[in-house]
């Protein structure tokens, strides 16, 4: 009987047409990836990142494909009843439903074959019009156009190879159903056309939900590779189970009496078995596994989509039963437009700042990256407006002075300690345990509240401490990891910043070409470093404030350094332009210039050192461990650093006499236990992200040409399309990739 049915099957003149215009899908192909060339030429750069990508290039000619293999499974059975054979096949064949299913293996035979031609035909005929395009990374984490060779989409051409033949035998039962080929042709169309046209129509998440569910969708989340919100094994189930109520729909049909009953009984049930088996399995779509009792957030300035919930975490984790503190975690929840991979949980820097508030204020950055993602950061134990210790005592603190002698060294200590104890009176337990690897044991916490196995992160600037200590303490918890402008803590201190002077000379280069310069025709490194040698000497005063005002040359440095290495937009550079103007008034005996701008993000003439930043980073190990450590730092800084020597201490200076010890100091990482990580920075801040991933085997790294801090939060489009290629795939950039 199957033989016979072949035969029918290869006789079919028509057949051989359909097939020979199958061409029209790489066509279809090469036509669209042309368009999108073409626009994708003429934007921006910035632009382009926001362009949407061709993925594997099939889908723009699979609806032809589609209505292709559907005609050609529809006409093997509404031929014969065109030219009126079926009576001659149903008498031959008293089980008509046997005598449907004898069609399907050669129709399902020739329909393999040739989808699988046409599929990497298609995807072909779209990668040689995109040509070198094809290869930029997106903000959405996938390339313009996808090689063979990127994770899943060798898979994914196959699997559209497949559905093919899966998309003839439906159209072999829709054709037993109708018994017209014009007929048949109305329902492929409504099937491959109009529903998902209808979809598309739908407001989020409800397109991407219905969407998920059609024909076309089905290859890539077969594959894995995103294109709705199912899993693979859903997805895949899906698909047999439509084949399934076609050729049940189409045996109903053409079986009398008992025999449509018989056939719509196993036909139920196999499709039925077939679609939910696997979603048993895998689980409701989109659904995360949080059991935090998610609510409003309390704060109306908060992002509109985010959600807000609590969680208890001990003081000490020494002392896991002992008292508890609440801590506020934020959630910008998936969207649902892809299928949920994890939750990624951003590290805010600081420290003291709130992670929830900083997640709200970047929202837009995480925006693709929501598609297949939860994101989520917490109010850390240590942010300042916590309210568990005082808030204008931890926003203030001593103005920091570079001791010359023993002696002051010990008066600097004693100053630090009176105004830790200060705030540390208020609640000395809690003040003593506000280090980074305390933070890493609560996002510990917030990991098993959310039910996930395991988390990716983003950690900015010094969020890539605790960002160390968990890859220290939960190794095997961390399912990718990205360091974005962060310090390391393995970094030495004083070549760390070496990139700053190197701002430096940039800054001198500017005043050099610029007239906005205040500075311009003049040796901008002679000025300075005079400017710098005379304040140490005698300091220069600042107009209408106190002599204990008055600005050292340590005090430029500090002062200067934030300007520096972070000059605000090209080609304007305000800050450096305030910068310049500074440093003219100041070479002429007056600092204000310099108290200006400090006073303006600090209430403080002279930048003080903050204590609220101090109780994480002295505890963190940051300070010397005695006065030779100290003298020596200073000297390699004076060798090395011309213009800025002396940053590299003010950090480190704070935590002299500090009242509680280092809990948390530097270790190695378990390299071997951990997955590749990502590194990005601008060219000031890259080397301590950089040195933080060099440590762990196949990790990789990318430099912002060009300024800023914490990119991807930033909106750097360029950062945000690597970090998302990683996080999404876990596919890292090549070796010397650069953001330009």
């Amino acid at each position: 009987m199957i033989a016979s049915e072949w035969m029918k099957l290869r006789s079919l003149r028509s057949n051989l047409y359909l097939l020979a215009c199958s061409v029209a899908a790489v066509l279809a192909c090469a036509g669209i990836a042309f368009m999108i060339g073409r626009g994708f030429d003429d934007q921006t750069m910035e632009e382009r990142m926001t362009f949407p990508g061709n993925g594997d290039g099939v889908g723009n000619g699979i609806a032809v494909a589609y209505f292709v293999f559907g005609v050609l499974g529809a006409l093997a059975i509404t031929s014969e009843y065109r030219t009126g054979m079926i009576r001659t096949s149903l008498a031959a064949v008293p089980r008509r439903s046997m005598f449907l299913l004898a069609k399907a293996p050669g129709l399902a035979v020739v329909a393999l074959v040739a989808g699988q031609a046409l599929a990497f035909a298609m995807h072909a005929a779209a990668m040689a019009v995109l040509g070198d395009r094809a290869g930029q990374v997106l903000r959405d984490g996938v390339t313009l156009g996808t090689p063979l060779s990127e994770p899943g989409v060798l898979a994914s051409v196959i699997v559209a190879g497949l559905s093919m033949a899966a998309v003839a035998l439906i159209g072999l039962g829709v054709g037993a159903a109708v018994r017209s080929t014009p007929g048949a042709l109305v329902v492929m169309t409504v099937i491959i056309v109009v529903l998902p046209t209808a979809a598309r129509t739908l407001p989020m998440p409800l397109r991407a939900q219905a969407g998920s569910f059609m024909i076309e969708s089905l290859p890539l989340q077969i594959a894995g590779v995103g294109g709705g919100v199912l899993p693979p094994a859903v997805a895949a189930g899906l698909l047999v189970a439509y084949v399934v109520a076609a050729l049940t729909a189409g045996a109903m049909v053409i079986s009398p009496g008992r025999g449509r009953v018989r056939a719509l009984a196993i036909g139920a049930a196999m499709t039925v078995l077939v679609s939910a088996a696997p979603a048993a399995v895998a689980g409701p779509p989109g659904a995360g596994p949080s059991a935090a009792a998610w609510a409003d957030c309390a704060d109306e300035n908060l992002h509109k989509e985010m959600r807000c919930a609590s969680i208890k975490v001990p003081v000490d984790w020494a002392e896991p039963a002992g008292r508890q503190i609440e801590l506020t975690v934020g959630l910008l929840p998936a969207t649902g437009a892809q299928r949920r991979t994890g939750t990624v949980f951003a590290i805010p820097g600081g420290p003291g700042g709130s992670g929830v508030a900083d997640l709200s204020r970047s929202a837009g950055s995480f925006a693709e990256l929501r598609d297949r993602f939860d994101v989520v950061s917490v109010e850390p134990r240590n942010t300042v407006d916590k309210g568990v210790l005082p808030y204008d005592c931890l926003i203030t603190g001593p103005w920091i002075t570079r001791p010359d002698t023993r002696e002051e060294y010990a008066e600097l200590g004693r100053r630090n300690r009176a105004a830790a104890e200060r705030c540390r009176a208020a609640d000395p337990e809690f003040f003593d345990h506000l280090d980074s690897a305390s933070v890493a044991r609560d996002m510990e916490a917030i990991r098993v509240a959310l039910g996930e196995e395991k988390l990716s992160f983003i950690a900015t600037s010094y969020g890539g401490v605790p960002g160390i200590a968990y890859s220290r303490l939960f190794p095997g918890r961390v399912r990718a990891m990205v360091f974005d402008g962060s310090v390391s803590p393995y970094l030495d201190r004083v070549r760390g910043r070496l990139p700053h002077e190197e701002s430096f000379t940039r800054f001198a280069a500017w005043c050099a070409a610029s007239t906005t310069c205040a500075l311009h025709g003049e040796d901008v490194g002679e000025v300075w470093r005079a400017l710098v040698a005379r304040a140490d000497r005698v300091p220069v005063p600042v107009k209408g404030e106190p002599p204990r005002a008055a600005y050292s040359g340590f005090d430029f440095q500090v002062a200067a350094a934030p300007s520096i290495v972070s000059p605000g937009p090209d080609p304007e550079f305000p800050r450096w332009v305030e910068l310049a103007d500074a440093i003219k008034r100041a070479a002429g005996g007056d600092a204000s210039g310099f108290a200006d701008y400090v006073r303006r993000s600090t209430k403080s003439p002279k930048v003080p050192a903050f204590t609220g930043m101090n109780m994480t980073h002295c505890l963190d190990g940051l300070g010397f461990r005695d006065y030779e450590e100290y003298q020596e730092m200073r000297r390699e800084g004076e060798r090395l650093l011309p213009n800025l020597a002396g940053n590299e201490l003010w950090h480190p200076l704070a935590c002299v006499g500090w009242p509680a010890p280092a809990t948390n100091r530097s270790a190695p990482l378990p390299a071997g236990e951990l997955p590749p990580y990502l590194g990005v920075g601008s060219l000031t801040d890259f080397d301590g992200s950089a040195d933080i991933v060099r440590r762990v085997p196949g990790s990789a790294a990318v430099q912002r040409q060009g300024y800023g801090h914490g990119l991807y939060k930033s909106g750097d489009s360029c950062v945000i399309a690597h970090v998302n290629r990683y996080l999404i795939s876990l596919r890292l950039p090549a070796p010397g990739t650069v953001c330009g």
